[in-house]
């Protein structure tokens, strides 16, 4: 589906372009996410999950940061993900002021069965495109992604 848009040349292939990419991701997310839903997580909750399970303990501004989420976004989420028993918050032994969001032994062994499960179906939808076209993808993403760096 492209756009209706009657203008011209370039902006109907900008907005097709757009369009495009809008709908596959949403397209692309909805079969991912299904996955979170089946294991009562929410998007934001895996992205915390699978930060700490690679990066380790982290403080919640961090957590924001990786996830472009807001501090208060954040908060709840660690919160609702300390209620399950999956994190806890720690002081930073290097910053009285600050805490640091850790797994817990159930959080650590529910993403360590979780992650690779999610990693096949993310593969699994990605198994359409060629190693050059994941290469190409990837550029283009990050090229947009960093939008605001190019324009400056």
């Amino acid at each position: 589906m492209g756009t209706h848009y009657e203008g011209s040349q370039e902006e109907q292939k900008v907005l097709n372009a757009f369009i495009k990419l809008m709908r596959a991701t949403e397209s692309l997310n909805n079969r991912l996410n299904r996955h979170h839903t089946e294991a009562n997580l929410t998007v934001s909750q895996f992205g915390i999950l699978e930060a700490l399970h690679h990066l380790g303990p982290l403080n919640q501004k961090a957590l924001g940061e990786k996830l472009l989420k807001s501090g208060g976004n954040i908060t709840l989420v660690i919160d609702n993900l300390e209620k399950s028993g999956w994190v806890e918050r720690q002081q930073d032994p290097n910053d009285r002021r600050s805490m640091l969001i850790h797994l817990t032994k159930e959080g650590k062994s529910f993403i360590s069965d979780y992650f690779p499960k999610h990693l096949d179906r993310i593969k699994s939808e990605f198994s359409v495109l060629s190693d050059e076209e994941l290469d190409q993808l990837a550029c283009i993403c990050k090229k947009l992604g960093l939008q605001d760096e190019y324009n400056n």
